[in-house]
Order: structure tokens, then C-alpha cells, then sequence
């Protein structure tokens, strides 16, 4: 088993920036590819970046692509999401996630989930 804490949402105005921050623990942090979902209301979860194992790959949706950044901190066996220049559709729920999966972008290639921050941005 693998428990996720994420910490990090809050208010912040739009053009504003956010980290946040997924601390893992359970089995070995560096064997899981880790992502980050967002989940607005009425809207279906979406996988937002992902980073593999080491951190040579990643992923970002076109929504965030020159915004955010994923990286990870595998001795702090921490993910971070460093959100800049946000916009009120970013305000959502974000989950952090653990797959085993080389860079998994669907809900379906992760087995452990946190139990999500809220951010909302302001208009």
C-alpha cells in the first residue's frame, strides 16, 4: 500500500501561483510514476501532468502546458506541482496519484489515490 497526503490548495486570484505538495508513504516511493488530477464539479476527472519514476518524463495536458510544473524529490519521496499564471478554470480538486505504469495519463493506470486539495482561483 501506498498513502498519498497532498497539501498545498487554497484562494488565490487569477494570475497567482500555487505549489503543491504529495508526501508518500507506504512501499518504495521512486518504483511509482506519480501524477496529478483535477476534478472541477459536474466535470470528470482529469490527469493534469504525470512524471515517470526518475523524473526524465513527463506529461501535461494542454490546459497547463508553460504553467505548470511536475517534478518530484525522491529522497523527500515528495511530488510537487508548481501551478503559475492561473486562471479560474483551474479551480478544482487536485488528487495526487502512484502508478506503477512508465507515465500513466488515465485514471485507470493508477492504484493509490490522496484524498485531494481544494484550489480555487478567483476572477
Amino acid at each position: 500500500q501506498v498513502q498519498l497526503v497532498e497539501s498545498g490548495g487554497g484562494l488565490v486570484q487569477a494570475g497567482g501561483s500555487l505549489r503543491l505538495s504529495c508526501v508518500a508513504s507506504g512501499r518504495t516511493f521512486s518504483n511509482y510514476a506519480m501524477g496529478w488530477f483535477r476534478q472541477a464539479p459536474g466535470k470528470e476527472r482529469e490527469c493534469v501532468v504525470a512524471i515517470s519514476w526518475s523524473g526524465s518524463s513527463t506529461y501535461y495536458a494542454d490546459s497547463v502546458k508553460g504553467r505548470f510544473t511536475i517534478s518530484r524529490d525522491n529522497a523527500k519521496n515528495t511530488v510537487y506541482l508548481q501551478m503559475n499564471s492561473l486562471k479560474p478554470e483551474d479551480t478544482a480538486v487536485y488528487y495526487c496519484a502512484a502508478s506503477e505504469f512508465l507515465l500513466p495519463q488515465t485514471e485507470g493506470e493508477y492504484d493509490y489515490w490522496g484524498q485531494g486539495t481544494q484550489v480555487t482561483v478567483s476572477s
